[in-house]
């Protein structure tokens, strides 16, 4: 016992002195605690209670089936033709001309892949590759839709910038126009739009993205776009900004190959818009991982040009699922907010004593064998008190899954 306590009190000592950029990431992330440790992300934290409890992990948003045979076969055949080395800086060839194709077959959005786009590792280095070409200083403001993705604050941090939230609030999660116009300034250098949103599932109407559209040009701001969701609306279908009139000019769209085709760990992303934007991204992402991928992004394009009908039975299983997990939520108790796009369903859990949400479902795997996210884990810290009752479950599982998750969630209201 004295030797772990010395450890820890060692470890603490060195936390405390070790200057660096790595404090305000954490401290933006929200996982830097007052004492100097580091405290591991909720996603990690639930997910060893699952692997310890036996419990369906429903927090992470991954899939637990594979995705199209003929992608997964592409990327054997390209392991197999050799294709193990570097790949070209912006992407191979190829693959830079299907995400080309897909955006003028889908959206009629006309991409320079020559100029105008890069192959990332995943969205999230685009993300993050991109506010650290784009943040000139401390005075600049990144405007984000909260709750947010966790990675967005801890890039905005890393980047020295300063983050500003327009809530998104139940039951639609569509923002008021008249908070996001308030927090658009002339500091503000970039609006970071994720649509279909996570973790709320909102998708974005018209308004809200032609009002994107007007203050960025009043302002001077660039347009972000996290558009990872873009084939799972089950609504209507993606509208990315960059169609809008006057947006194209001053918008960066980000997605990738992961949610798509049920292949996240492959971490094949891309970023397009104006060539002077992108050639700023590609100056740091080429310091970040430089490439990656190789003989995925081949598979990726093969993917890319798959016929429409795989896309809309995609999106159609997806909403199917949803369907069996609200039932099953809304039979326990919660009270289900619908998605309209994405991989989550939010829920709130406040009449089964879940007001704290945070120790709703750290008491979840062990009360129901079921692990979920606190939405909190989304929100800033002045601002957790208005989502404390928000519960994020993932439904990019088998269906049986997700039925066996319904059957043990039963219990709370038993």
């Amino acid at each position: 016992m004295v030797k772990m306590s010395f450890r820890y009190g060692l470890s603490l000592f060195f936390m405390n002195v070790i200057p660096g950029a790595w404090r305000r990431t954490a401290a933006g992330a929200g996982l830097l605690a007052a004492d100097g440790t580091v405290a591991p992300t909720i996603f990690a934290e639930m997910s060893a209670a699952a692997a310890r409890t036996g419990a369906i992990n429903l927090g992470q948003g991954f899939p637990d089936e594979d995705g199209p045979a003929v992608v997964l076969e592409a990327a054997r055949a390209a392991i197999a033709a050799g294709a193990n080395q570097y790949p070209p800086g912006r992407g191979i060839p190829d693959l830079l001309a299907a995400i080309s194709e897909h955006q003028r077959r889908f959206y009629g959005l006309e991409v320079d892949p020559a100029t105008e786009m890069i192959v990332t590792a995943g969205a999230t280095e685009a993300l993050t590759a991109t506010l650290l070409a784009l943040i000139d200083g401390p005075d600049d403001e990144v405007v984000v839709f909260e709750p947010y993705y966790d990675s967005y604050a801890a890039a905005v941090a890393l980047a020295g910038a300063r983050l500003r939230t327009v809530p998104l609030r139940a039951p639609s999660f569509q923002p008021d126009l008249d908070e996001l116009a308030a927090a658009v300034s002339d500091r503000t250098r970039i609006i970071l739009v994720n649509d279909p949103h996570n973790p709320t599932g909102a998708v974005f109407d018209a308004e809200v993205l032609a009002e994107v559209v007007r203050l960025a040009e009043r302002h001077d701001a660039i347009i972000v776009t996290d558009e990872v969701y873009e084939h799972l609306a089950f609504q209507t279908p993606h509208t990315p900004i960059a169609t809008r009139p006057g947006a194209a000019e001053r918008t960066l769209t980000i997605s990738s190959a992961g949610k798509t085709f049920s292949a996240t760990g492959w971490k094949i992303g891309w970023v397009h818009g104006p060539a002077e934007l992108v050639t700023a991204v590609l100056t740091v992402k080429q310091y970040l991982t430089y490439v990656n991928g190789s003989p995925f992004q081949p598979a990726v394009a093969v993917g890319l040009r798959l016929d429409d009908a795989y896309f809309t039975d995609a999106a159609a299983a997806l909403a199917q699922k949803h369907r069996i997990l609200g039932d099953g939520l809304r039979a326990a108790g919660f009270t289900v907010h619908a998605p309209q796009g994405g991989y989550f369903t939010v829920a709130d859990a406040t009449a089964l004593g879940g007001a704290d949400a945070a120790a709703f479902c750290r008491a979840l795997p062990e009360r129901a064998g079921v692990v979920a996210i606190p939405l909190t884990a989304f929100v800033s810290a002045a601002h957790r008190d208005e989502y404390s009752g928000l519960v994020r479950f993932a439904a990019c599982k088998r269906v049986d899954v997700l039925e066996d998750a319904a059957s043990r969630l039963a219990a709370l209201s038993a």
